[in-house]
């Protein structure tokens, strides 16, 4: 049964669930259940220049997920495009909706913004993220490879 939520964007009340979403994610990737630091949360997403935004799935008060967004421009000509750059839903909420719900909600908001394109990576060790992608209907793209410069 499809699990219904509500979608919020994330203030910075929200900074301590963020925080240990976050390391709940770093564990899922392989690396260890801390909680990220605060003070770089609340830099990035609510200091003067905000970075990305974030959308909460909340069950009652409990939050089960996220998805992070940024824009990008250009996307083509001078359109803007949507750059999700993390989607994660607490393990026992998982397979209930709400994936599909917070992406949804990441199309609405560059639909919104008057993007043209939602645009994603996902980590070719990550199946069911793949399998996730593939049930949208949406074929990883090929011709454009991926590259990571540590600043």
């Amino acid at each position: 049964m499809a699990a219904t939520v509500r979608i919020e964007t994330a203030t910075e009340v929200d900074t301590e669930i963020l925080s240990r979403l976050l390391g709940e994610v770093e564990a899922y990737y392989g690396g260890t259940d801390t909680p990220a630091d605060t003070a770089q949360i609340r830099a990035a997403l609510f200091g003067p220049r905000p970075v990305a935004t974030v959308l909460i799935a909340r069950d009652g008060n409990d939050a089960v997920g996220f998805a992070s967004y940024s824009f990008l421009w250009p996307a083509v000509g001078a359109d803007a495009s949507i750059f999700l750059k993390e989607l994660f839903v607490r393990a026992p909420h998982r397979r209930t909706g709400v994936a599909w719900q917070l992406m949804n909600a990441v199309q609405q908001a560059g639909r919104e913004a008057g993007c043209t394109r939602l645009e994603w990576t996902a980590d070719a060790d990550n199946p069911a993220a793949l399998h996730f992608y593939e049930a949208l209907g949406v074929d990883p793209r090929k011709d454009k490879p991926f590259y990571r410069l540590s600043l």
